[in-house]
């Protein structure tokens, strides 16, 4: 039953209970049900679009707040559903989120989204076209034109977003905004962010060979908005986010996770300009192997971000595939940077900070001043952190788009649309870095990897090297529509 039915038939009851008992009608929540009672009007009623790996914890984590049902379940892969669909044996199965919506609207509240990056949007869009409230998967989007539509449409339909970050909500992130609102470490001019990623075979060749598609699966409905390709084995159900048409690789992976904390200290907003350097490797007879299909193994990306209220441009260093900073001086030769293989470190005119994945751990440099220092709180903490990620997000469905519970989520698409679009044009700089073309000689040149490329934000544009702009926004396979 869809909660505007409910509402409806519980305000009739309410109602007609008034005109038999005289006007006595204000019953509190426990009369009704005893303490810790949901009402039924308050059971939010979700339909996950990914059932297995991360879908499956998605969607374990809203059930766990005690006000979900798991009403519809989705996957194009029934080898990965079966857990899910064991464990809520109640919910609907569909293989199409088109079918599920088109037949189910009028009982689901909220989609969950857990799919590969290519489908993010697609599916994130037809639910939020429906009016229904979306927690999609980081990145939150495969190109920076489909999250900026995404942004906008949270708008434009009035719904409850949030992206799947949950680092964003816990507790170290917003000691790092105390920390840097005391100004203990200045004006930040530098940001180094980490990552031992990938771990999933990158900076290869796709195989020239198919192999038998598995029966359980519906590769068509898998390849959604991707170009027309063969299966082969190892694709799924993990390493596709080592292939541009499906994923984004260490970056849409771990950037979202990484990149948060410095938007929301900072609050960075759109790059102004983006360059990179990027691993290669060789083969025999010595020969520079490059892959137009595959992200590299490792890379180095350096996003400009526009000093904000008379503060100093920023620098934000992105590396991947163990890439990592120097080890701060203020660091002893003994002490943990970040969390080993992951970290965020910032430099300030007055002192340095960093922490690990999810902003986890959060310390002062050097780290003594960490326990020593104390500065008021001036960042509401989410009530249980990194799980209240889940959970305000579900309160906030509940509560509806203009509650207070809405406009304070710590990913919603306002916040992270632009933390989104960042991390895909490092990606964009990438890409930009093996363009090839002919001189007027006739030979071949990499005019990509010899520029810094300068980014006009809020028209989505490279200014300065139009060949850029291919990347700006993915043609989707016939068919397939963010129906804008």
């Amino acid at each position: 039953m869809s909660r505007k039915k409910t509402n409806n038939s519980r305000r009739d009851f309410i109602k007609n209970a008034s005109l038999a008992f005289g006007g006595f009608y204000i019953l509190p929540r426990h009369v009704l049900g005893g303490n810790g009672f949901t009402a039924p009007s308050d059971r939010l009623q979700v339909a996950g679009i990914g059932a297995g790996g991360k879908g499956s914890s998605d969607l374990g984590a809203f059930f766990e707040t005690g006000k979900v049902d798991v009403a519809f379940l989705c996957d194009v892969d029934d080898r990965q559903a079966v857990d899910s669909r064991k464990k809520y044996p109640k919910a609907k199965y569909y293989k199409d989120y088109r079918e599920m919506l088109d037949k189910e609207h009028k009982h689901i509240d909220a989609v969950s989204v857990s799919t590969p990056d290519h489908m993010h949007a697609v599916q994130a869009m037809a639910a939020m076209q429906l009016k229904k409230h979306v927690y999609v998967q980081k990145p939150m989007s495969h190109d920076i034109f489909e999250a900026r539509v995404m942004t906008e449409s949270a708008t434009k339909y009035n719904v409850v977003t949030q992206m799947g970050n949950q680092g964003a909500s816990g507790n170290g992130v917003r000691v790092l905004q105390d920390w840097y609102n005391a100004n203990l470490i200045g004006d930040v001019h530098t940001i180094y962010c980490y990552t031992d990623r990938p771990v999933w075979p990158q900076g290869v060749i796709r195989p020239a060979t198919s192999a038998a598609i598995p029966p359980e699966l519906d590769f068509n409905l898998w390849l959604g908005t991707a170009p027309d390709k063969s299966y082969f084995d190892g694709l799924l159900p993990f390493n596709w986010r080592g292939w541009w048409d499906y994923g984004t690789g260490a970056l849409g992976d771990m950037a979202c996770h990484i990149m948060a904390p410095a938007f929301a200290v900072l609050g960075l907003g759109y790059p102004t300009a983006a360059e990179c350097s990027v691993a290669t490797r060789f083969s025999a007879p010595w020969q520079r192997v490059t892959s137009l299909d595959s992200p590299p193994i490792g890379s180095h990306i350096i996003l400009t971000f526009k000093g904000q209220n008379g503060k100093p441009d920023v620098k934000l260093h992105w590396m991947d595939g163990g890439i990592q900073p120097e080890r701060p001086a203020e660091l002893g030769p003994n002490e943990e940077m970040g969390d080993g293989g992951n970290g965020i470190i910032f430099v300030g005119t007055k002192g340095k900070m960093m922490a690990g994945t999810y902003g986890i751990n959060p310390q002062l440099l050097p780290t003594n001043l960490t326990v020593t220092t104390k500065v008021p709180e001036t960042v509401a903490r989410v009530k249980n952190g990194e799980a209240g990620h889940y959970s305000a997000w579900v309160d906030a469905c509940i509560a509806g788009p203009n509650s207070a519970e809405a406009k304070t989520l710590s990913s919603n698409f306002d916040i992270a649309g632009p933390l989104t679009e960042s991390v895909l044009m490092g990606n964009l700089a990438i890409r930009s870095y093996d363009i090839t073309q002919k001189d007027a000689k006739g030979n071949t040149t990499h005019p990509g990897q010899h520029i810094q490329l300068l980014w006009d934000g809020p028209n989505m544009k490279i200014t300065n090297f139009d060949l850029a702009n291919q990347f700006v926004k993915r043609n989707y396979r016939n068919g397939w529509t963010l129906g804008v």
